[in-house]
């Protein structure tokens, strides 16, 4: 009372005698100063928090050595830290010396819109830890036309154009994570062009820049390529520079699955580097790789090039996935020349046995391209089938094609076209090995992603294992088992490292104001169980999730809490 009375009204009661049993005491400025302060901490102290989390080893994001400490949340942030014991909290945590970190952000989570369709598909990121995803590639949610909008959405009632409308229909139905985007540079030329192998003419450009333009407004990060995949492939240079300039007005940045990850790996990233300096922003490599053993040694080349191009002043990092297995749809096992027309005129082609013949040739015998088959050791045993899109051909996901032309009663050729002409086939080449994975996990910028969507393995028809088991066979395999990188580093390139990446300032760390993306883990314990057989496996030791201040993911499984958001730029 007696701090009160003094901050109040600037003087206190004070007694120096028997005469004189009581006078006031005017207090100076800094003593007034004082009793404001003890005020205001006594009334700070009284506070609720949301959540403590007690007896945790706070591993803050930025690469320093774990901590002891307590964490209280409130209003979805991180009120205080240190020892809060005694403080009152309507829910109470104890980690029990488990490690606190900040949720894990996934450089490349594919696309936000399976939430739309399912809110549950979150599962497969919250029980990894991650509590943002980085959504769009070579497509992405926004643009749309009634051309372009998969029959899926509007099946089920839902239509949109631009990434503001999209954006509103995402968060009225619920978020299990954040989510952040990327507008992709093939779907402004599927909006503006077509699937069509040209050049845009002087107003499709423009169409693609306006649109492009639009995407930033409404809260995009920046724009993304995947260069092996039709349109995207067909996109030269200087139109994405064009695309880029419009982008690098908003301050965005540029992603890209480069133009190619294997022989030609060197040359993709100069272009990458040249794209960003023309347009004048940073870039991003996604899944970093050196694909088929003759280019495995290109690996430190292609981390020397982007080292040295960062010492010059190029704003340039790059992830990778922990497998040495890449995922991607069986048709890029073909020249995307093939598909200039679409799919369909492809499909009829693959009728034709001289055709056939003619396109063995090609993917056994060339190498101007992406060839797949090539950098696999031209055997089909190193191609797994992830997923297949007929209830006729499920029997095959897991096993090789080789397996799989067995159990048809077929030659492997013949599998392969039959295979491609079914559509929808997404495989699993044995592309890469541990020591490239290695030098990429010890280099300074470089980060993590799953590279898969948001999937509920309760009606999910297979995927590669990175789905649902990359950060924690991060924490696992490479921290705990095979120790590549301490723990530290390793939440610093989950965390921070990301966040910086895509703006997010407020994210990322432990530190106080910063938002309540939270992960509780077990170092001991947490264990991917995901595989290329069993892929839709949950991993496990991860305690508990939160998002923006709330626990979305307990004991093994969603509580329903939807607290994601869609993370705009700013």
């Amino acid at each position: 009372m007696r701090f009160l009375f003094a901050a109040l009204f600037g003087y206190t009661r004070t007694t120096d005698s028997l005469r004189h049993p009581t006078r006031y005491v005017f207090l100076d400025l800094w003593s007034r100063a004082f009793a404001v302060c003890a005020l205001l901490t006594i009334a700070v102290q009284a506070q609720e928090f949301d959540i403590v989390i007690r007896n945790g080893r706070v591993v803050d994001g930025m690469g320093n050595p774990w901590y002891r400490a307590d964490i209280g949340v409130r209003g979805g942030a991180i009120a205080e830290i240190g020892n809060l014991a005694g403080r009152p909290a309507r829910r109470t945590l104890d980690a029990k010396g488990q490690i606190v970190s900040p949720g894990f952000v996934d450089m490349m989570g594919a696309a936000s819109s399976p939430m739309l369709l399912d809110p549950r598909t979150a599962i497969s990121k919250l029980s990894q830890g991650i509590t943002t995803i980085f959504a769009g590639e070579g497509g992405s949610e926004a643009p749309q036309t009634p051309e372009t909008l998969s029959g899926e959405f509007t099946k089920a009632g839902y239509r949109w154009s631009t990434f503001g409308e999209y954006f509103r229909l995402l968060e009225k139905r619920g978020m299990g994570v954040n989510a952040i985007h990327n507008v992709g540079a093939a779907q402004l030329r599927r909006v503006a062009i077509g699937m069509e192998d040209r050049e845009p003419t002087a107003a499709e450009l423009q169409k693609m820049r306006d649109l492009g333009a639009q995407a930033m407004r409404d809260g995009a990060i920046g724009f993304s390529t995947a260069l092996i995949y039709p349109p995207g492939t067909y996109a030269k240079r200087e139109e994405l520079v064009e695309i880029g300039k419009v982008v690098g007005q908003f301050g965005g940045i540029y992603s890209t699955h480069m133009r190619n990850e294997s022989n030609q790996l060197l040359d993709a990233i100069a272009e990458a580097l040249d794209i960003g300096k023309r347009a004048g922003i940073p870039v991003h490599i996604y899944h970093l790789k050196a694909a088929g053993e003759e280019n495995w040694p290109l690996m430190q080349r292609a981390i020397d090039t982007i080292a040295n191009a960062r010492k010059q002043g190029m704003d340039v990092t790059a992830d990778i996935y922990p497998y040495i297995r890449n995922g991607l749809g069986l048709s890029a096992l073909v020249h995307p020349r093939h598909f200039a027309k679409g799919r369909d005129p492809f499909v009829r082609q693959l009728a034709d046995p001289a055709f056939r013949a003619q396109l063995r040739k090609e993917v056994e015998e060339t190498s101007n391209w992406e060839n797949w088959y090539r950098h696999v050791g031209k055997t089909w045993e190193n191609i797994l089938i992830a997923q297949v899109g007929s209830v006729s051909n499920k029997r095959m996901e897991g096993k090789s094609l080789a397996e799989a032309a067995k159990m048809a009663g077929k030659d492997e050729w013949t599998m392969f076209f039959d295979l491609l002409a079914a559509g929808d086939i997404s495989v699993n080449p044995k592309s890469m090995n541990e020591e490239q994975k290695h030098l990429a996990m010890r280099t300074f910028f470089v980060s993590f992603d799953t590279d898969a969507g948001p999937l509920n393995p309760a009606n999910a028809t297979g995927a590669h294992p990175r789905a649902f088991g990359s950060f924690p066979r991060v924490l696992a395999k490479y921290v705990r088992e095979d120790r590549v990188i301490p723990l530290e580093e390793a939440i610093r390139k989950l965390t921070s490292l990301a966040a910086n990446r895509l703006k997010l300032h407020d994210r990322g760390r432990v530190a106080v104001g910063m938002a309540a993306d939270l992960v509780v883990f077990d170092p001991d314990r947490i264990q991917d169980h995901a595989s290329f057989t069993d892929p839709l496996e949950l991993s496990t030791g991860i305690e508990w999730v939160l998002v923006n201040g709330k626990v979305a993911f307990e004991n093994g499984a969603m509580t329903g809490e939807l607290a994601g958001r869609v993370l705009r730029r700013r």
